[in-house]
């Protein structure tokens, strides 16, 4: 059987491992994003992975004071989604997806009227 210390050591490694799996995804889609409302919804997921990280580390070394600074980091990282969401509000979303083209119809193309007074 396996010591407590043994299992949490392992815990807080597998946990380090998948927050740094979704970083590298969450930079992708702030990079690639195609809108500026996918960005700010990244840079929010950023804030809650750091946070992840600062307790993972907290929990493998035993030094609490990390919780604080995971906690204030929350609180910047909701104010600063807020500043954005207001941002993205103002501007207004000028990046639209790509439009569908529209197919012009199949068949014989329509004449135009002759416009009155003219001889053709």
């Amino acid at each position: 059987m396996m010591e407590p210390s043994a299992i949490v050591a392992l815990a807080a490694n597998i946990a380090l491992a998948v927050l740094g799996l979704a970083l590298l995804l969450t930079a992708w889609r702030i990079i690639a994003g195609p809108t500026i409302s996918d960005r700010v919804v990244g840079l929010d997921m950023l804030t809650g992975i750091a946070i992840g990280f600062i307790a993972v580390v907290a929990v493998k070394t035993g030094f609490t004071l990390y919780i604080d600074i995971a906690i204030s980091l929350g609180l910047v990282g909701f104010l600063a989604t807020v500043a954005f969401a207001r941002f993205v509000l103002s501007r207004g979303e000028q990046q639209a997806p790509p439009a569908v083209k529209k197919s012009k119809p199949k068949g014989k193309p329509k004449r135009k009227a002759a416009k009155p007074g003219r001889a053709s």
